[in-house]
């Protein structure tokens, strides 16, 4: 029998204008593929991280990935890191903070992303994916972990 191991996440806060890119994850549990059960939430862009791979790679193929936007790596601050914990799995997640990128926002997975939206931090939706507003928290109270 396998142990089961915590894996690690990878999110990224992209913002402008005081605003957070959000998706929607879609509403089919098979669809959104999350491991910590995030169907139906908003969630920034992000994913797992892939073996001999940085967290800044990381995060710049999943921002690629999922919205056709390329961060600038370099520049990326971390803002957050926390315990992901359901009954299945635990992800240990590093969120990065990006003011600075190129490219024009799309759908690229859109079985798994239904839509991107940016949210103003004074509004923002009721159901975010618990990383991604643990990220937002931490970000707002200026406290990593």
């Amino acid at each position: 029998m396998e142990t089961k191991r915590p894996r690690v996440g990878v999110g990224v806060m992209i913002f402008k204008d005081n605003k957070v890119l959000l998706g929607h994850r879609n509403e089919d549990s098979i669809k959104a593929d999350s491991l910590l059960h995030g169907e139906d939430t908003w969630t920034m862009p992000g994913g797992k991280l892939d073996f001999n791979e940085t967290l800044r790679d990381c995060a710049f193929r999943e921002t690629k990935e999922e919205t056709d936007i390329e961060i600038n790596k370099e520049k990326i601050t971390v803002i957050s890191v926390s315990d992901n914990i359901v009954k299945d799995n635990h992800f240990v997640t590093i969120v990065f903070l990006c003011k600075e990128f190129k490219g024009e926002l799309k759908v690229m997975e859109p079985d798994e992303i239904t839509e991107w939206k940016w949210y103003d931090l004074n509004n923002l939706p009721e159901k975010i994916f618990p990383p991604s507003k643990i990220g937002i928290e931490s970000f707002l109270n200026n406290k990593i972990y």
